[in-house]
């Protein structure tokens, strides 16, 4: 941080929208760096200085008070706060998850910070050349930016009820096909042996063992459990569905365990507070944390254990059409990129350097 460190510095732009207004706590420092600017002005009056107002002056404030926590306001910023509230209802009304509400609404916040105008007056040029800054200078993920364009598509439909410009010919980059990372079992042992919290441990029985999202396994409720019919019931899951999925005789001996040393209420996995659920990050920390411990090398997150549970079903001879309803996929073509990560078949080809 910059002088006393963690002061804000506000960047206002001025009603003549030609300058910057910037106000800051002083300090030697900081000045120096507005007087690396070709153009600037004090003005003893306001206490404030004065720089030119275009996009290259924006990126070069971002970039000199990077270790700063620099807030951005324009003369269209009252409307873009308008228009995010808009669509946050709208999203809202439509029965979107929490999850996509709060992924779309950052998406329209990078694009809104991008194009410096009022969201009101986007056109198709400017979606494009956020679209193109995406992919050359981010070096974002495909599936990243058809996100960002799906929910800027949401934002003219629901919001600007926009028909004067066709977001359907607007091109998408590609689908990348990215085949799931999958652990062994003994890879799935050893990482779930090296857990001696046995909170911590009976989260990953439950995510390896029924083929949980994290988002599903931290809110399951004590009546989720059926141990009378070996199910686990997922209120709400991705899509808004309800599911059924197995419970293992193994992870059913690991919850009784946690339940004697622990005895939940409500939650299956309460947080910190107790009022909720454990959070999302928590169960991520813990299996990076159980990873390290267990030597794993290669780059795998919670999910992995997903994959791993759906392709070790698949190994064993169990029909795809189950695991499908096991995961909760709308769609077999989902579920069919695990056969092309098992052993199942591909153990029985021989390699023809093998034959010389």
């Amino acid at each position: 941080m910059l002088g006393d460190g963690g002061r804000i510095v506000s960047i206002l732009v001025s009603e003549q929208g030609e300058e910057l207004k910037i106000v800051f706590d002083y300090s030697e420092e900081r000045v120096h760096i507005i007087k690396k600017f070709d153009w600037y002005r004090w003005s003893s009056k306001e206490k404030s200085w004065y720089i030119k107002n275009n996009s290259e002056s924006i990126k070069q404030i971002k970039l000199l008070f990077k270790n700063e926590n620099v807030i951005i306001e324009s003369n269209y910023s009252c409307f873009n706060k308008k228009a995010l509230n808009q669509m946050s209802d709208a999203l809202k009304l439509k029965g979107y998850s929490h999850k996509t509400v709060k992924s779309y609404l950052g998406h329209i916040n990078r694009f809104a910070d991008f194009i410096q105008k009022s969201l009101y007056d986007i056109d198709i040029n400017d979606i494009k050349k956020y679209t193109l800054y995406l992919l050359d200078e981010k070096n974002s993920s495909h599936s990243f930016v058809n996100q960002a364009i799906s929910s800027i598509k949401f934002f003219c439909t629901a919001v600007l009820h926009q028909s004067h410009f066709s977001m359907e010919l607007l091109p998408r980059p590609k689908k990348e096909k990215k085949l799931p990372n999958v652990l062994s079992k003994e890879e799935v042992i050893n990482i779930i042996n090296s857990l001696e919290n046995e909170k911590h441990k009976t989260i990953m029985y439950l995510i390896y063992s029924a083929g949980l999202r994290v988002g599903e396994v931290v809110r399951l409720k004590l009546d989720d459990i059926d141990s009378k019919r070996m199910l686990i019931r997922i209120s709400q899951g991705k899509g808004r569905k309800d599911r059924y999925t197995i419970l293992s005789e193994l992870t059913l001996k690991q919850l009784r365990k946690y339940y004697i040393l622990y005895k939940p209420e409500q939650w299956l996995f309460p947080g910190g507070n107790g009022k909720s659920f454990l959070t999302e990050r928590s169960v991520q920390k813990i299996f990076e944390d159980a990873c390290n411990k267990a030597k794993i090398k290669r780059k795998v997150t919670v999910h992995t254990l997903r994959h791993s549970f759906a392709t070790h079903l698949l190994e064993g001879g169990t029909d795809l059409r189950y695991i499908q309803e096991l995961l909760g996929h709308t769609s077999s073509k989902t579920t069919e990129i695990y056969t092309h990560v098992t052993q199942k078949n591909l153990s029985n080809i021989k390699s023809p350097l093998d034959n010389i």
